[in-house]
């Protein structure tokens, strides 16, 4: 039997966190969550999750978010297995929540998700090696095909050079 996420929309995941009958769940990565969250959501990321101990009060639903919903509706068995009874799922993530000029918590000052900076970075390095292939010399192509090939990867094995090279950077660092 495959469990199941029930969907709930954002103002009635609003009016359950109102009356604390439910505990909102955000399981994307802690960059993600620094940046943009429902005020008072737990922060669960979804690479540790089975380490996380969800700890929630008896009587109380539990209702996961993302940002779309796309990733609590990928890892609903994984998600459902750690709740006791039914669990929800806030349809359409935070950016529902926000559409539905309900309070978020955003922080403009933190640096964008790493995921982000990648594609951002990838791209442009696509982009450049395409161009300077076509403009100055077809050697520089090979940018485009290493980009590809490292994008690959890391797909493939969940090692992402880029991200850890990213991460390193200084707008990534937290402040002491």
């Amino acid at each position: 039997m495959q469990a199941a996420l029930i969907p709930l929309k954002p103002g009635e995941v609003a009016e359950r966190l109102t009356r604390r009958e439910a505990v909102l769940v955000d399981i994307r990565e802690p960059d993600e969550f620094a940046r943009r969250h429902v005020p008072g959501a737990l922060s669960r990321p979804l690479s540790a999750f089975e380490d996380a101990h969800l700890r929630v009060e008896p009587g109380r639903d539990v209702v996961f978010t993302c940002r779309t919903g796309m990733r609590t509706g990928a890892n609903c068995d994984r998600l459902a297995a750690a709740v006791d009874g039914s669990a929800f799922v806030l349809e359409g993530g935070v950016d529902a929540w926000a559409q539905a000029n309900l309070p978020v918590a955003e922080d403009r000052k933190a640096p964008l998700e790493i995921i982000r900076q990648v594609q951002i970075g990838a791209g442009g390095l696509v982009l450049a090696g395409l161009a300077l292939g076509w403009l100055v010399h077809p050697g520089f192509l090979l940018l485009s095909a290493f980009v590809g090939a490292g994008l690959t990867l890391a797909g493939v094995t969940g090692f992402c050079g880029m991200a850890r090279l990213l991460a390193l950077a200084p707008w990534n660092r937290r402040a002491a």
